[in-house]
């Protein structure tokens, strides 16, 4: 058994180090809960995708996702409304835009092999 000074000051570093570790955990869900909002009004401001969000904001898109669908309906079930929307919107032309990605991208390989037979 410690003496009693010592168990003492044991217990009070123990109390320290757990408000500590609970302050700290506070923090970093603050910090989810703004960058949650931020995302959300970003998206009925802009009405960018998912990825682009993503790639703006330096998180990933599950990141994003999870934000929209899980956290903001917990936040801002107003907002969580208006951000549903887009996203269902996004999800039904989603077909038409990887259809125009392909387009271009198959544009480009083409542009840039007839480009190489010039020089030829």
């Amino acid at each position: 058994m410690l003496p009693a000074p010592l168990l003492t000051q044991a217990v009070f570093f123990l109390v320290f180090l757990n408000s500590r570790m609970i302050r700290e955990a506070r923090d970093v869900h603050d910090y989810i809960k703004e960058r949650t909002i931020k995302i959300g009004r970003y998206i009925v401001e802009t009405r960018k995708t998912v990825r682009t969000i993503a790639k703006e904001f330096g998180v990933s898109k599950s990141t994003v996702h999870k934000d929209l669908t899980e956290r903001l309906p917990e936040i801002n079930p107003e907002l969580a409304n208006e951000v549903k929307t887009i996203l269902d919107y996004h999800k039904s032309i989603r077909h038409l835009r990887g259809g125009e990605a392909t387009k271009v991208k198959y544009k480009q390989s083409t542009e840039k092999s007839q480009m190489a037979e010039t020089k030829v």
